[in-house]
């Protein structure tokens, strides 16, 4: 794989948030504006390409049966260096608001995933910038969803105001509105990639676990 493709994979063709669908715990919770998306997805940035490094530096010391402890570990210094600097450097409200969340990257399963699935097979140089493509792709998949759900709740961006006296629809400040909103971005990507596949005339096949092959809910009584 090249070094190009290697870092942009996260952002698109694999990105944590609209592809594999990862991390819905963070993304759902902290997204309701943008720079709440912006610090938790710098904060995973740094974490993801941290972790990555370490455990590829190190994947040919660490014993196959203990690697996931040894990786959790690893993570979990990342994570207590990123809360111990934004505690000293980051707005206070932004610390509340993250709150719990960042803690819990230590048990992201996007950042234990890359652990596992490239840094323990990859070299030390395509690790790092696997965690920053996936890092940086989770990032913009948050704050496309915190653009959205700020502007339309709000009428504002960043906290500056973009359209005056907007009377905004709180609905979209809250956890459903974080579901409505990544729906309709899933919706879009879908359709997209069915477009796409009919113009290089290619019939598209929905993946078997979401087609009506392996449902059964019509025959539930």
């Amino acid at each position: 794989m090249s070094v190009f493709k290697t870092f942009s994979n996260g952002i698109w063709r694999e990105n944590p948030v609209f592809i594999l669908m990862l991390g819905m715990c963070p993304t759902l919770a902290v997204s309701s504006s943008a720079k709440n998306a912006l610090g938790m997805g710098l904060a995973t940035t740094f974490v993801l390409a941290g972790s990555n490094l370490v455990i590829s530096l190190s994947r040919r010391w660490i014993p196959a049966k203990v690697r996931i402890p040894c990786y959790i570990v690893i993570i979990a210094t990342f994570v207590t260096i990123v809360e111990q600097l934004m505690k000293a450097y980051a707005p206070p409200e932004l610390n509340r608001t993250l709150g719990i969340y960042i803690p819990l990257i230590v048990v992201n399963c996007i950042v234990l995933g890359r652990a596992e699935a490239f840094a323990s097979k990859n070299g030390t140089f395509a690790s790092l910038l696997d965690g920053l493509g996936m890092g940086l792709g989770f990032s913009l998949a948050l704050m496309m969803l915190g653009a959205v759900r700020e502007f339309i709740a709000a009428g504002t961006l960043f906290e500056l105001a973009i359209v005056p006296n907007w009377p905004g629809i709180h609905l979209l400040k809250t956890p459903t509105g974080a579901f409505l909103v990544l729906a309709f971005f899933l919706a879009a990507i879908n359709q997209s990639k069915i477009r796409k596949c009919r113009q290089s005339g290619m019939k598209y096949e929905p993946p078997e676990e979401l087609s009506c092959r392996s449902c059964n809910i019509c025959k539930l009584k």
